[in-house]
């Protein structure tokens, strides 16, 4: 599974092999940092690691940008808890 880039519509989407989306929305509330504001994957699709895909695709985003990262959602928030080597990226 390919997961995309969408800047017009700020968030990284992975495409299910039946065609539902699971995706990590983001803001930018400044030029240096992205906040991760929002996580959704189908319920069909759940407890699968599509989340900890796409969260970890939005790391390597900010860290490839040099940006700086606020966990706005509890996914990521939960996912910082179980992965302390990406709080280097936090604010």
């Amino acid at each position: 599974m390919t997961i995309t880039h969408d800047e017009k519509y700020q968030q990284f989407t992975l495409v299910c092999p039946d065609g539902d989306e699971a995706e990590l929305a983001y803001s930018k509330p400044s030029d240096d940092v992205i906040s991760f504001t929002h996580t959704f994957v189908p319920e069909n699709h759940r407890n699968q690691g599509l989340a900890e895909k796409l969260i970890k695709h939005g790391f390597a985003y900010a860290q490839e940008n040099k940006l700086k990262v606020l966990p706005g959602c509890e996914a990521v928030s939960k996912f910082l808890q179980t992965h302390p080597e990406y709080q280097q990226f936090l604010m």
